[in-house]
């Protein structure tokens, strides 16, 4: 069992940066697991942002983010982060942390077995 717990969210103007965080506490080791991130706007499914591979050694991103996001891992301290740059009104959404049992990092949602709450990132114009 993995518990997630996501936290660094909040409201910004478009232009500005948030670190999301992503505490998480597990009977097994935090490095077994691949972590992703992904996000639900109102009224819209929920779709991926990014993922990393459970040592770090890779990272995939959705196009819409890439470039202006960056996904990492301490396993050390059991905990991802998200850090998103120039954010744009359009990344406004609720922010999941999510991890699963993978060896590589993937953009497939149902791959994923435990989810956080979430966190709220609102982008102004």
């Amino acid at each position: 069992q993995v518990q997630l717990v996501e936290s660094g969210g909040g409201l910004v103007q478009a232009g500005d940066s948030l670190r999301l965080s992503c505490a998480t506490s597990s009977r097994r080791s935090f490095s077994n697991y691949a972590v992703g991130w992904f996000r639900q706007a109102p009224g819209k499914e929920r779709e991926f942002v990014a993922a990393i591979r459970w040592n770090g050694g890779s990272t995939l991103y959705a196009e819409s983010v890439k470039g202006r996001f960056t996904i990492s891992r301490d396993n050390a301290k059991n905990m991802a982060y998200l850090q998103m740059n120039s954010l744009k009104p359009e990344d406004t959404a609720l922010y999941y942390c999510a991890a699963g049992s993978l060896v590589t990092a993937t953009d497939e949602e149902r791959r994923y077995d435990y989810w956080g709450q979430g966190t709220q990132v609102t982008v102004s114009s």
